[in-house]
């Protein structure tokens, strides 16, 4: 369908609701009477993160028309190039004046609406993603299905048959999830650091593991022969990769484009949300440019809300909405939260007189050691990349371990932000746990501890998986509708209650295909 037929098929009556797709509002635009362009839609999605894509393709196929909202740019659209570690340019950082790498900020920036931000709270800190395809765009892409015996525990009301035979499988396939070569991996000079990380890992008496990935492997045997421009080979992963990696808007969301139901507004950030009397909703957005100046205030109508605004997005919702406009909430909101575990150290002088870790690095991790059966200390942990463009004889590690102490999130009103319950003793274990780990490694291998990275060695308050505060089955109800609501929904990674033993987006992607596919089936969306 052209643009001008689109027009003239875009606003439709639907019980009340005057609903169009396509950015060219203006074909039924009307105004409060603060002058706010008000729009209405039928479905509006909050979040281009992997719970709103699953949820926008679902429903485009099943024939709705959809508005997804995003807060961040539309890189491709945009069509500009993302930084690599080394050289972080205006791409790399949420309005930042300076780059908010876990280390090494030293970069000056000038304010731009770039694809990583960090959310500072007093004993932790919280990396984010921004832009059409939220964390998928600055994650390592480690697609690791939990332990099942691990989301039994985690979630014991599921059928965890049927998301080991059906959805994990499913989400494998759509997120383009493969391994990269045997061969390649042994004789690449950028895997160095990976052979020497499970090397060391065996000497020292730890079981390691193989971890599939979305980064096209076929794609980096090709830039290793320079035969296509380099991505994962030239420092790119966490401000984004320009090749190679399948991130969300290269698989759901535009899989979801392709059905002609879905228009996404990037540049568009949610305020606040509001219960209309008829149990339909008011989103207060406002569009902004790319240097965060706000270009107009929006209010979007809409019958069906889901927030997939990420976990800290979600709350910061809910939360706010509350706060302000007396949104009902379930007495479990923002409790059951946690970092998924993640705690990152380090290990220096590892074998000096032999070439280190390499002086060239991948920024895509495939290598992982489990610890997961150990009783006493028990954890997964990553075996990282530290790209800094010479060989520096250090090992770098993100261990993600149980929680079993929980945090929560809450709103102060008179700052208007959120407050996370989190200290120290949450994260006790987990340090007991690395330390473990590290004296064990150096005890087989020698080495130190890694002095110079975080706070002595230890990345206490370095967080990549915030999960947790709008519970699965407590919160909400088995398939993510949130209790006190007809019409309002969460599908992202504050329903799993704050751990799940690996890197989350393939279980939060599982579990938004299981909710979508069965609320569609009871007819919420009809």
């Amino acid at each position: 369908m052209n643009r001008k037929q689109f027009i003239k098929t875009s606003v439709l009556a639907v019980s009340g609701f005057y609903f169009l797709q396509s950015d060219l509002f203006r074909a039924a635009e009307r105004k409060d009477d603060q002058q706010n362009e008000i729009i209405e839609a039928p479905i509006v999605i909050i979040g281009s993160g992997y719970g709103g894509a699953v949820s926008a393709l679902r429903l485009c196929e099943a024939g709705k028309k959809v508005v997804l909202l995003e807060m961040g740019l539309n890189w491709e659209k945009a069509g500009i190039p993302f930084s690599n570690l080394l050289k972080p340019g205006k791409s790399s950082a949420w309005l930042k004046k300076k780059s908010i790498a876990p280390f090494m900020n030293i970069f000056s920036l000038t304010p731009f609406t770039g694809t990583l931000d960090r959310l500072d709270f007093d004993h932790i800190n919280i990396w984010v993603g921004r832009g059409v395809g939220g964390g998928s765009l600055v994650n390592g892409g480690m697609a690791v299905t939990p332990k099942e015996n691990y989301f039994k525990e985690v979630f014991p009301h599921l059928n965890a048959e049927k998301f080991y035979s059906h959805y994990f499988p499913l989400v494998q396939k759509e997120l383009k999830v493969n391994v990269i070569d045997e061969e390649f991996l042994k004789d690449c000079p950028y895997y160095k650091f990976t052979r020497v990380g499970e090397e060391e890992a065996h000497k020292a008496g730890f079981k390691t593991m193989r971890v599939p990935n979305v980064y096209d492997f076929k794609y980096m045997e090709k830039e290793f022969l320079n035969e296509v421009p380099r991505s994962a080979l030239n420092t790119e992963v966490i401000y984004g990769n320009n090749h190679g990696k399948n991130s969300l808007d290269k698989t759901y969301l535009k899989k979801a484009l392709e059905t002609g139901n879905l228009e996404i507004l990037d540049l568009h950030r949610v305020d606040d949300i509001k219960l209309n009397d008829d149990k339909t909703y008011t989103v207060s957005v406002q569009q902004t440019d790319t240097s965060g100046v706000l270009i107009a205030d929006k209010m979007f109508y809409c019958k069906k809300l889901i927030l997939a605004a990420g976990t800290m997005g979600t709350l910061q919702l809910l939360l706010r909405s509350h706060a302000v406009n007396g949104l009902p909430l379930h007495e479990g909101i923002g409790k059951n939260w946690g970092n998924n575990g993640n705690f990152m150290t380090g290990r220096n002088w590892v074998k000096p007189l032999s070439g280190g870790t390499g002086a060239k690095q991948s920024t895509i991790p495939v290598g992982g050691i489990d610890n997961w059966d150990d009783k006493e200390h028990t954890f997964f942990t990553e075996i990282a990349p530290l790209p800094m463009g010479m060989d520096v004889a250090t090992a770098l590690y993100l261990l993600i371990n149980r929680v079993d102490k929980k945090g929560e999130v809450t709103y102060d009103t008179i700052n208007q932000s959120l407050k996370l319950n989190w200290d120290e003793s949450h994260t006790a274990k987990m340090k007991e746990n690395a330390k473990y780990f590290v004296r064990k490694m150096n005890k087989a291998n020698g080495g130190t501890r890694s002095h110079f990275l975080f706070n002595n060695g230890f990345g206490a308050d370095i967080c990549y998986h915030p999960l947790g505060g709008c519970v699965l089955g407590e919160t909400t109800n088995e398939y993510g509708k949130l209790k006190e609501h007809e019409n309002l929904y969460v599908l992202d990674g504050s329903l799993i209650p704050g751990t799940i033993g690996v890197n989350p987006f393939v279980t939060i992607t599982a579990i938004a295909e299981y909710c979508i596919e069965n609320l569609i089936r009871e007819n919420e969306f009809a």
